[in-house]
């Protein structure tokens, strides 16, 4: 144990709430605090993704022992189905020897989350919206406006996780030699549904992540537990394919009729849902540090917002909570090298990630539909599986591993500059699982 200390946390979504927990267990005052209503008491839907927990995300709730009950509330996913065409689905297994991940609703998980927080005696704070933090004490002020009265609490140390847009970087970033990127991407996103059949079962296999790829843009289907589906349509906000063309109820039928055709039984209510719910932006945000003495700390989304391509901003986001539980073992109560070897640990792995996050919306918008990609998976997983201590593909470095984001993407560009030289030997399409090219990819290895 800790010596205990009364602990701020800005921010009471995923990586708020679970830290939290991890905090009250190491016998800390957690008080946590959100600027929204109590996300168990109001309608959560209209601009969502659904949520992919991976081992990471896994690992992090099993050393506190709660990955059985966030475990009931997923759905596992095995492989990706590509609807490529009317009637043609592809499908790739991710990974191997039954490796899943888990389709969650954020809303159900989010409630959770907070419901598991307040049980283990962490306290909320709904409607109170802090708007600045003092660097050097710690304290919070809150109040109703920007601009108008302050009430200030103190605390011994304050964790900003209040997503892409913290209020709490904010007045970090104010400070000289802080470092801070944003990038928007002109890919948005904008969520649909497949509701459930009528006795409850799923329309299309619930244990896939379904993608119907079509170049810069792209349909994602993730199953829900009550038989629906949580369906996302990205594309670019302007141009010729973009949420700017599709102003008409006739535009959108049509433009869904012709590109997405064996959505139309699904999809019944697609002109309500598109029109109803808000285009949403995509960002990945940079910055460091990450911590301000042994006073103010950022944590997830805060300190590395991406873009959801991977499934690993809740992922990542736990994996700061496990490196930094390390570091509360390693350090005890000297906080101001805790927090800096957590900053310093997680800052290269958190780029990582980003950059993969980045080239995965490329892979799965139209690498999925493109016949030598579909091949070179094929021959990484044939060769993977026979020699399975020469080579892991890159999915499963990421997913189903536990390496460092940063080894995991430079081994992964390695090992593509091999694939690329295997593609590009003659007959490869005939010859591709054969004893030339599995004696081609070892001695590349070497």
């Amino acid at each position: 144990m800790q010596t205990p200390k009364k602990i701020a946390i800005v921010g009471s979504g995923l990586v708020g709430s679970l830290l939290g927990i991890y905090l009250k267990k190491r016998g800390h005052t957690v008080h946590v605090y959100d600027r929204s209503p109590d996300i168990r008491k109001i309608n959560f839907s209209g601009r969502s993704i659904n949520l992919v927990l991976s081992n990471r995300g896994i690992k992090t709730l099993q050393d506190i022992g709660l990955e059985k009950e966030v475990l009931a509330i997923g759905i596992p996913v095995d492989r990706r189905a590509i609807h490529v065409g009317q009637d043609t689905v592809n499908e790739q297994l991710y990974g191997k020897n039954g490796e899943v991940i888990y389709s969650i609703s954020r809303g159900l998980l989010n409630k959770k989350m907070v419901d598991l927080a307040e049980k283990a005696g962490v306290e909320f704070f709904f409607e109170e919206k802090v708007w600045d933090v003092d660097l050097t004490t710690a304290t919070i002020s809150i109040g109703e406006t920007e601009r108008g009265e302050w009430i200030t609490k103190d605390y011994d140390l304050t964790f900003g996780a209040d997503g892409a847009f913290s209020r709490i970087r904010h007045r970090m970033q104010r400070q000289s030699m802080f470092n801070y990127s944003q990038e928007f991407l002109n890919i948005g996103y904008k969520e649909l549904h497949i509701p459930a059949n009528a006795d409850g079962t799923h329309k299309i296999n619930k244990n896939s992540l379904h993608i119907w790829p079509r170049g810069n843009f792209m349909l994602m289907a993730l199953a829900n537990l009550d038989g629906s589906f949580t369906c996302t349509l990205f594309m670019p906000h302007d141009g010729e394919n973009s949420f700017a063309s599709l102003k008409t109820t006739e535009q959108l039928v049509a433009f869904f009729a012709k590109n997405f055709p064996d959505t139309k039984e699904v999809i019944p209510d697609l002109v309500e849902d598109f029109f109803k719910n808000p285009t949403s932006y995509l960002v990945t945000m940079k910055c460091f540090p990450w911590t301000f003495s042994d006073k103010v700390a950022l944590i997830g989304d805060a300190s590395h917002a991406i873009v959801p391509f991977y499934g690993h901003g809740m992922n990542s986001g736990f994996e700061d909570i496990t490196v930094l539980e390390e570091m509360m073992e390693k350090y005890g109560d000297d906080w101001a090298n805790l927090l800096n070897d957590y900053e310093n640990s997680r800052k290269p792995n958190a780029d990582a990630i980003a950059e993969l996050s980045y080239r995965n919306f490329t892979e799965m918008s139209a690498k999925t539909a493109d016949a030598k990609f579909l091949l070179q998976k094929k021959i990484e997983k044939w060769f993977s599986d026979k020699h399975p201590d020469k080579w892991m593909p890159l999915y499963s470095r990421v997913t189903f591993s536990l390496q460092p984001y940063s080894e995991a993407l430079a081994i992964g560009d390695f090992q593509n500059k091999i694939m690329e030289e295997v593609m590009q030997m003659e007959n490869i399409e005939e010859k591709w699982n054969s004893e030339e090219v599995e004696n081609k990819i070892i001695d590349l290895l070497k």
